[in-house]
């Protein structure tokens, strides 16, 4: 069987990870549906053993850059625990057509739910040294730069970049990876 550079192999090395939210809905402009994401990302933190190096919430998917002895699993986790989240977020407002949406998107051989609300996988990509490091945290730092949604990284709110530029993030990431060598 060949190796798949889109699968995590060696867990405890840092992985840019990104999530995309199906039919690229932009559930993330709402900031309530924003802090479940962000709530879930500091449980995996503090009780799951998983580090961020960087992190950036986009309006309809999230870029990681994260590290665990299990991060297979968290990421599993995250994804299936921010979905009931967000669906329950849903039900609980009667957002009928949001959850349409959701319903609609869900895969034909998806039996075991009503609704889905992450893509499939991924895309994990593992980080092999400083250089590439600092390629993918700039990537992520940049993404609404890109955008135009803002003309400096770290003014966007849901970004690492904020930490990287010495303010308080909304998140705490390891910046100090410089000195692990």
């Amino acid at each position: 069987m060949s190796r798949s550079r889109y699968k995590i192999y060696n867990e405890d090395q840092p992985h840019f990870l990104t999530a995309t939210i199906v039919e690229w809905m932009p559930l993330f402009t709402n900031p309530e549906i924003t802090a479940l994401v962000l709530d879930s990302l500091r449980f995996l933190q503090k009780d799951r053993q998983v580090v961020l190096y960087a992190y950036v919430i986009m309006e309809h998917h999230l870029h990681l850059i994260a590290s665990s002895p299990e991060l297979k699993a968290r990421v599993k986790e995250f994804k299936s625990f921010t979905a009931r989240q967000i669906i329950d977020y849903a039900q609980g407002r009667g957002f009928v057509g949001l959850l349409e949406k959701l319903h609609d998107a869900k895969e034909m051989h998806k039996t075991k739910s009503m609704y889905q609300v992450w893509q499939e996988g991924s895309h994990p990509q593992e980080i092999y040294g400083e250089k590439m490091l600092i390629q993918k945290i700039d990537y992520i730092h940049n993404n609404p730069v890109r955008r135009g949604y803002v003309d400096e990284a770290r003014e966007w709110r849901y970004s690492s970049a904020r930490n990287y530029g010495g303010m308080e993030g909304l998140l705490e990431v390891k910046t100090d990876w410089r000195n692990e060598e």
